[in-house]
Order: C-alpha cells, then sequence, then structure tokens
C-alpha cells in the first residue's frame, strides 16, 4: 500500500514536523523527539510503507526547514507546498500542524482519505497551538488524535485513534511536545498497520467540550504586571518562552527575561520577611543569597536569573549594573525607581523575520 505522511514545523508539534509526505508502505516512518529525523527504512517484502514522498511549505527565514533537511539526508522526494508530487499513485496521505486547509479534490486523491496526528485530546484544542493552550491553561491531561481530515475544515474529522496522558506537573511547551511526539509517532504506526480497519472503526468528535487554541503572537510575551499573578507569569513562561522570551519595560527600554522560578524553590526567600509596603506590580528586588531578582505581580513574587538588555546579563549583573545605586544602604526597602513596567505591543501578527530577530537577540 502507499501512504503519504505530512507534518509541520512552523509550529510546536515538531516530532512529526512541518509537511505533507506522502509514501506507499514502508516499515519505519517515524519522526524523533527533536522534530529533526524522519525514519525510513529501506522498503522490503514484509515493509509497512514502500513508497514515501514529502511536501513541505516553503520557508521565509534563511536556511532550510529541518524537515527538508531530513528529506535530504534520506535522500526522499520533497515537493514545495502547493504542488503536491505524483497525482493517483499513493493510497493515503498524513498531515500533522501542517497548517494549510487541503481541498476535496486533493482528500480524494487519497483512496484511504488523508489522516492529521493533532497533539490534542479532541474536541479540546482545535487549532494550531494546542501545545501551548494545554500548558497555558494548566491542563491536567492532554493527548494526541488520529483523525480523517475534511475538506477545507481544521481538526474537526472523525477519531480514528485517541489516547490520554496525564500533564507532568511544571511541565513547559517544549517538554509536552516531546512527550506527545513519540506517542502520535507510534499511534500513527499502529493505525497504518490496520488501516481499514482503523477507518471502519472511526467514530465523530463529541459536540460538547470543544475549545480553540488559536495562534500565539509576540503579544502575548509581554507581562501584565498589573494583571497577573505570580502562578500565571510562570505559566506563561512554561507555555510560550522557548518560542518568546517574556518581554517588559526598564525604564523606557525594552528587555526580555529570562529563567524564571517559583519563589518557593528559592532557597531562604521563604525565610526573608518581605516589607510589601510600598511595592506595586513590577516593584524590583535583588535576593542576594540566591543571585536573583525578585519582581512584583499582582500577586505574589517570582524569580528571575537572567536579563537580556542589549546583551545577556545575569541578575547579579543587572543588579551591579542597573539596580546597586538604589539599594546601597537597604536591600529590603521597595524603590519605586527600581521597577519593570508592561510592555504594549500591537497584537497584530508579528512577520517571521521578526520572530527571527527576536530569537537572536536572545541568543547574544
Amino acid at each position: 500500500m502507499t501512504c503519504g505522511l505530512a507534518l509541520s514545523e512552523t509550529v510546536p508539534w515538531k516530532s512529526l514536523t512541518s509537511t505533507f509526505h506522502h509514501a506507499r508502505r514502508a516499515n519505519n516512518t517515524s519522526a524523533d523527539s527533536s522534530g529533526k529525523h524522519l525514519s525510513y527504512r529501506e522498503p522490503s517484502e514484509d515493509s509497512l510503507v514502500s513508497r514515501l514522498e514529502v511536501v513541505t511549505l516553503p520557508s521565509r527565514l534563511p536556511g532550510d526547514l529541518p524537515v527538508r533537511r531530513c528529506t535530504r539526508e534520506l535522500q526522499l522526494p520533497v515537493h514545495e507546498w502547493p504542488h503536491t508530487g505524483p497525482v493517483g499513485q499513493f493510497d493515503v496521505g498524513v498531515v500533522a500542524s501542517f497548517g494549510r486547509l487541503l481541498s476535496q479534490d486533493l482528500i480524494l486523491q487519497f483512496p484511504y482519505g488523508v489522516l492529521n496526528v493533532h497533539p490534542s485530546y479532541l474536541p479540546r484544542w482545535r487549532g494550531p497551538a494546542p501545545i501551548v493552550h494545554t500548558v497555558l491553561h494548566g491542563d491536567k491531561v492532554t493527548g494526541v488524535t488520529i483523525m480523517e481530515i475534511r475538506p477545507k475544515r481544521f481538526d474537526v474529522g472523525p477519531i480514528i485513534k485517541q489516547e490520554e496522558i496525564a500533564v507532568p506537573p511544571h511541565c513547559t511547551a517544549q517538554e509536552l511536545e516531546a512527550m506527545l511526539s513519540k506517542m502520535g509517532a507510534n499511534m500513527l504506526i499502529s493505525v497504518l498497520k490496520n488501516l481499514p480497519e482503523s477507518l471502519k472503526n472511526k467514530k465523530e468528535q463529541p459536540k460538547e467540550g470543544v475549545t480553540f487554541a488559536p495562534k500565539i503572537s509576540i503579544a502575548k510575551s509581554c507581562i501584565k504586571w498589573e494583571e497577573q499573578t505570580a502562578a500565571q507569569v510562570i505559566q506563561l513562561h512554561r507555555a510560550i518562552g522557548s518560542m518568546f522570551p517574556l518581554q517588559t519595560l526598564w525604564k523606557g527600554s525594552t528587555v526580555k527575561l529570562l529563567g524564571f522560578v517559583e519563589v518557593d524553590n528559592i532557597p531562604g526567600f521563604a525565610d526573608q520577611l518581605l516589607n510589601d509596603h510600598g511595592a506595586v506590580p513590577g516593584s524590583l528586588l535583588y535576593h542576594k543569597a540566591s543571585q536573583m531578582l525578585i519582581a512584583r505581580c499582582k500577586e505574589g513574587w517570582v524569580g528571575i536569573k537572567t536579563v537580556v538588555l542589549k546583551k545577556k546579563l545575569t541578575a547579579v549583573d543587572f543588579y551591579n549594573g542597573y539596580m546597586h545605586s538604589c539599594f546601597r544602604k537597604n536591600s529590603r526597602t521597595i524603590h519605586q525607581e527600581c521597577r519593570f513596567q508592561t510592555l504594549k505591543l500591537s497584537t497584530t501578527k508579528k512577520t517571521l523575520k521578526e520572530r527571527e530577530i527576536l530569537a537572536q537577540g536572545v541568543k547574544q
């Protein structure tokens, strides 16, 4: 049997990575948790997939998408969307976070249709950013759904296979992505091994419990000190920190904050009696014992290890360079001039170029 595989790199669901692949049944088609490799073994008589071709989205950034590099290493044919390769030569298509609606004409090219590997327990978190929203909203459980693609609609087709998994405490979106990637790859192989029977047992999605997971923009990375509690800031960091470092204002300059820590995990902090008198959201202190900055939120405090202001600065360097003069007399006294302020960015969609600039700023 020929089968097609589609994976995407434009979003966090990377173990199955950004593309649209099609194939003929080969024994091993899977991606590792880093999203950089699609494992493929040369077909034999007992192979699951005998032919595999890939369709990927065009990259608007310098360099190839990881899936394109992978196809080159594995010497697999690759096509660039909207071109989808040979017509009528494959039995099934598979997409994962491809980010493009498929037409009925394209779906009908595959006798067994097109499957979608989606990293959530549908119908919860339909849309392009399910893993981020799972972490952002503090979900205790999530899962992977393999479903049938419907023309011109996202994530609404009948469920072919579905498995649930507990979200580990304090898990980041990046860590959860790695777990779901392996899970999804194994589920996909299981479905392909007995595809006619799997399709026969498909079921429609429940009408109850539908939620949506829209794309995350850079504007979401701006900490709202007056509105967000310490727990919410930590949760935001875990959800989007690997894509967009959280941002704020320091005396009119935009800074990025890295390495957030819950104050309960800061050695000695619980024993330090902070005088909240005069503290406002964004107020900043330096905790010498742990060498961390401590920032006041709407409720509670958060620890910060690193500040990016022109270049990466440890909390110690930032304190010595920008805060020391305020705290020479008393390091526990709140100083109104030593505070972060909420940065307001446009909620309009940022370009990939802006994302690249943002990432470069953090790497410096």
